[in-house]
Parts: C-alpha cells; sequence; structure tokens
C-alpha cells in the first residue's frame, strides 16, 4: 500500500484554542496536493454515572450549529495537561459534580479529514455535587438521564453530537454489558 507523504507545511491561522496549517502532500502516484489541517491540542469526553445508575448529560448551547446540543460533558486539554485531570476539571465546571473515580475509557480521532483532534473518554463514578463552575460565556443545563432513555434519544436523533454518541454507545456495549 503506498502512502501519501507530506512535502511541507505552513501555518496560516494561529488562534487561542486551534491552528490552521495548510500541507502541501506528495500522493502515491507521485502527485502534489494541499490541504488544510485543523491542528487540535485534543479534547475530553466524561461519561459521568450517578449512583442511581443514570448518566450526567447537559444541554449547551452551540453557536457554531446554532442549537442547543444534548452532550456529554466535554473540554479542550490545556497544554501539558494530564487527561484525567482535564476530565475531573470539566466535570465540576460543567456539571458541578466531583467524582471519586475516573477511568478511562477508549480514545479516537474525532474528524480525521480535516482536523488533528484526539479525544479522550472517561468513565466518571462516586460522583458529589459540589456546583458547576462555568465559564463566564457558558450556558449549560445539566439533566440526569437513564441509560434506557438515553438510547432511544440517540435513536430518535435527540443526541446529535458525534463524542457522546460514540462514547455512550462504546460503554454500552463494551463496558456495561459485561
Amino acid at each position: 500500500m503506498n502512502i501519501e507523504r507530506t512535502r511541507d507545511a505552513r501555518r496560516v491561522f494561529e488562534g487561542v484554542k486551534v491552528n490552521l496549517d495548510v500541507v502541501k502532500i506528495q500522493t502515491a502516484d507521485g502527485g502534489t496536493v494541499e490541504r488544510e489541517v485543523v491542528v487540535h491540542p485534543g479534547a475530553v469526553t466524561i461519561l459521568g454515572i450517578l449512583d442511581d445508575g443514570r448518566i450526567v448529560m447537559i444541554r449547551n448551547h452551540r453557536w457554531t450549529v446554532g442549537k442547543k446540543l444534548w452532550e456529554l460533558p466535554a473540554g479542550t486539554l490545556e497544554a501539558g495537561e494530564d487527561p484525567a485531570v482535564c476530565a475531573g476539571r470539566e466535570l465540576i465546571e460543567e456539571t458541578g459534580y466531583e467524582a471519586a473515580k475516573i477511568q478511562r475509557l477508549t480514545e479516537f480521532y474525532t474528524s480525521p479529514g480535516i482536523l488533528t483532534e484526539w479525544m479522550y473518554t472517561f468513565v466518571a463514578t462516586g460522583l458529589k455535587h459540589v456546583g458547576q463552575a462555568l465559564e463566564e460565556t457558558e450556558r449549560i443545563e445539566v439533566e440526569p438521564v437513564e441509560p434506557d432513555r438515553l438510547i432511544q434519544m440517540i435513536r430518535d436523533g435527540e443526541v446529535v453530537d458525534g463524542k457522546s454518541i460514540s462514547t455512550i454507545l462504546y460503554w454500552l456495549t463494551f463496558v456495561k454489558t459485561k
């Protein structure tokens, strides 16, 4: 199998959370193409489970799509930050729940055709409510949801956030069923 190789990359935008590179790629047949790549520091998604088995979901207004979405809590890694530490921080900030235990679940690229974001997913248990610590611009509603209802919400298209769907279905398929 012939693999495309990067020949040249130049940064065309440096942002607060992401950068944009234009990359020249040598194709397997010897040609050259340019691609735009959003360079992302990585992120975490947290599946918080209350003692009664409900999953901690949030309703988060996403201005990029102009909608309030059902999601699992999530956040972007700070430079050099341990993903598990980020998961604990984001869980408290967005939901007000502190976890006694945070375990790595799985990892994946969110959209590898254009974005370098690597998503770390975690399961948080032993939750204690300590109060939200939202950023000034965040408006997040917290609603615990029964797993069966959550499956129906995914099936009905109420949950359309890819990282949340992937994390929930991974947990239900490979962890909860054991």
